[in-house]
């Protein structure tokens, strides 16, 4: 697998999530934004979804968890692979994680972090599962995140929550490598 993602991610460490082609159509007129993290569509839209951001020349990371009309097993994946130009996928599920691997797709395996056994499970996970990144929400979390990082080798991205320049350099300060947001204000930064 090349390096577009990581190299996209190194030239600009804000990736744009997306909830509407309003969104996307904002984002895509956005020079530095390399990569998208498209966070809705149905299982009829998502190739046209996919299609627009790879048009516009970015990197099109897709939520398999928030794809209606998807089910959260492998074969999504598959679908996904088969019927779009997607380069990889978002999910909270490992076993999508291992097939999207399998497949030669990106990888960010998604964690909330709600209570210490979730950052317990990221430790364990990460070796089992060997996403290309791990995405952690919320991601205005600094102290945390810094942990995280000094404990894992997967790159991690920050995200959720993330609504200003001081969140941005708060969580690439305490090690992450990118936040991604739906805010359009941050896209710009």
């Amino acid at each position: 697998m090349d390096q577009i993602f990581y190299d996209a991610v190194g030239s600009n460490p804000i990736i744009a999530a997306v909830k509407s082609m309003e969104d996307i159509e904002k984002c895509c007129a956005i020079e530095e934004i390399q990569v998208i993290f498209i966070l809705f569509g149905d299982v009829c839209s998502i190739d046209r979804i996919v299609k627009r951001v790879k048009d516009a020349g970015k990197v099109a990371m897709v939520h398999v968890d928030l794809i209606s009309g998807l089910s959260p097993k492998e074969i999504s994946v598959e679908y996904l692979e088969e019927h779009t130009e997607a380069d990889g996928i978002i999910s909270t599920k490992p076993s999508l994680i291992k097939k999207a691997k399998e497949l030669g797709m990106y990888t960010v395996l998604r964690y909330f972090l709600l209570d210490s056994m979730a950052f317990e499970n990221i430790r364990q996970q990460q070796h089992m599962v060997r996403p290309d990144f791990i995405e952690v929400l919320p991601g205005v979390m600094p102290r945390v995140i810094k942990r995280i990082c000094g404990s894992v080798k997967t790159p991690i991205i920050a995200g959720g929550l993330i609504t200003d320049k001081e969140d941005v350099m708060a969580a690439l300060s305490a090690g992450a490598i990118a936040v991604s947001s739906t805010n359009h204000q941050v896209w710009k930064m």
